[in-house]
């Protein structure tokens, strides 16, 4: 007795509708798309300046000081606070404050052709200072009477600097000023300059007090 055999079948290559292709598709197609956008984030790197040591304020800054970065901001206005590497510094750049090793170089850091910073002394008593005025603080300058108690000096005192940035702080003995009374170096545009010979000839009749911010 002959056993059946069974009919032999032939291996058919699948066909472009096939579920296991459609899928293979879908996976490269997104693996592409992934690729893209990652190169397109790669592209939205910017090159902007940022300091290569610390730099004080009132410091001159040029070449030497910077070198370029690549950085991905979030949005344009992000990076546009920040001086691009694709154009010069400007001419006569000076720095309103202090810039930290490392750091980018904000436009609002810098005076500008326009406001180069002034370096204007002012002699103050040395209890009307504190002590912790150093290079790079930040100050307000004050013109107050004369016959203005320590505990209210400031209440009708008249603000003639604010927010100006301590170029140099000598002590008194690195200065030929008076004794009892230390000189403080601010850096000030020229139109704070303007105003502060006026407002410092007063202290005739009052007393210049410096209160520090940072």
């Amino acid at each position: 007795m002959t056993a059946d055999v069974p009919p032999a079948t032939r291996h058919h290559r699948p066909g472009w509708r096939d579920p296991r292709i459609l899928v293979g598709l879908v996976i490269v197609a997104a693996s592409v798309l992934v690729g893209v956008k990652v190169l397109a984030a790669a592209d939205d790197s910017v090159g902007v300046w940022a300091v290569r040591d610390d730099l004080p304020a009132g410091t001159r800054v040029d070449a030497a000081e910077v070198q370029r970065v690549e950085i991905r901001f979030d949005s344009r206005e992000e990076a546009d606070h920040y001086l691009s590497a694709d154009a010069p510094l400007p001419d006569d750049a000076v720095l309103e404050r202090a810039v930290g090793s490392g750091e980018l170089l904000p436009r609002e850091a810098l005076a500008g052709a326009d406001r180069a910073l002034v370096e204007v002394p002012v002699s103050v008593e040395l209890d009307e200072v504190p002590a912790t005025v150093r290079e790079g603080s930040v100050i307000d300058v004050w013109v107050t009477p004369q016959s203005a108690t320590t505990a209210d000096r400031l209440a009708d005192a008249d603000l003639v600097l604010d927010d100006v940035v301590v170029v140099k702080a000598p002590t008194p003995e690195d200065t030929l000023a008076p004794t009892g009374t230390r000189q403080v170096i601010v850096g000030v545009t020229r139109e704070q300059a303007a105003r502060l010979g006026p407002a410092l000839g007063r202290t005739s009749a009052g007393r210049v007090v410096i209160t520090r911010q940072g």
